[in-house]
């Protein structure tokens, strides 16, 4: 895994009845404004669902377990996917970018840039020949409070999230952070009213973390009504599994009629992973073996 100063920390809060995950997510935000290229309005999207991404996979039992969150929209936005395994390595990218714009970005009130649409978290375990999806219509545009939604219609689950993103002057991201607290079955109502009231009222993450702020820190603050006890900390980065043979592999399950096409040039023909817009160029001899490999006449070596 590679190094990051990002964290995330589980613990529970009033007596064990709610259970809550914190995150620090300031360097995996800015790799992914990075990698894609992105402005202001594109991190602020992607960023918060790469947070949410990390929040929901930490109930993960695996470290190869994978929790897919994606959105499919009308908006300028049209979409996301962002998706992060049990060991805390994310990926994602937005289905459309540059957002466009009609006028300069006022606000982060993102409600008119997704418009109508479906919000979906996939869970694949390893070895599970088929992963879980529950599916749900966007109703706020606004990812925190449409994942909140989620939890309470799929799984009957009071849910309270939090998503914030600080940025300096030049546009650039310097804070980032994401708080889930979830009720546990037979917590108090009155208790879990209590806890979002409390986040109503909590400091931006983002501000926090770009001031310095340390994540427990932060749990003993606002929380120490609520008796917080720390159960987990593990690091969070970037990460994909990508590489020249799994595109080589996907390449293989084109039509026949596309791969020969593509063997015809021009070349270099250029494959991009979408989820960290890696680069992978195949040369005349690497589409030719391919081909062949396909049609079963022979091996493919596309060192």
């Amino acid at each position: 895994m590679k190094q990051s100063s990002d964290r995330r920390i589980r613990f529970l809060l009033g007596d064990k009845s709610v259970r809550g995950v914190l995150v620090r997510g300031t360097d995996l935000v800015n790799e992914m404004r990075t990698r894609h290229d992105l402005g202001l309005l594109e991190t602020l999207v992607l960023g918060h669902g790469c947070l949410a991404a990390v929040l929901l996979s930490t109930s993960l039992k695996g470290d190869k377990d994978r929790l897919a969150l994606r959105i499919e929209c009308s908006g300028p936005i049209k979409g996301l996917v962002a998706e992060s395994n049990g060991a805390g390595e994310v990926r994602g990218y937005l289905r459309q970018t540059p957002i466009p714009l009609e006028k300069p970005l006022d606000s982060f009130d993102l409600t008119r840039f997704y418009g109508a649409g479906f919000l979906s978290v996939s869970t694949h375990l390893e070895g599970a020949s088929q992963p879980f999806t529950g599916t749900i219509m966007l109703e706020h545009g606004n990812l925190a409070l449409d994942l909140s939604n989620y939890f309470q219609t799929s799984e009957q689950t009071p849910t309270a999230i939090a998503l914030s993103i600080q940025f300096n002057n030049e546009g650039l991201p310097v804070g980032a952070g994401g708080l889930l607290l979830q009720a546990m079955p037979g917590a108090p109502p009155e208790l879990m009213a209590e806890l979002e009231e409390r986040i109503s009222e909590f400091p931006s993450l983002g501000r926090f973390f770009a001031e310095g702020g340390g994540l427990g820190d932060l749990l003993m603050k606002e929380f120490a009504d609520f008796q917080p006890e720390l159960l987990t900390e593990a690091p969070v980065c970037f990460g994909c599994p990508c590489s020249r043979e799994n595109i080589s592999a996907r390449l293989l399950t084109l039509p026949e009629k596309d791969l020969d096409e593509l063997r015809s040039g021009p070349f270099p023909v250029e494959t991009c992973c979408h989820y960290c817009n890696t680069t992978y160029l195949f040369e005349q001899q690497d589409m030719e073996a391919l081909w062949q490999e396909q049609r079963g006449g022979g091996s493919c070596d596309t060192k």
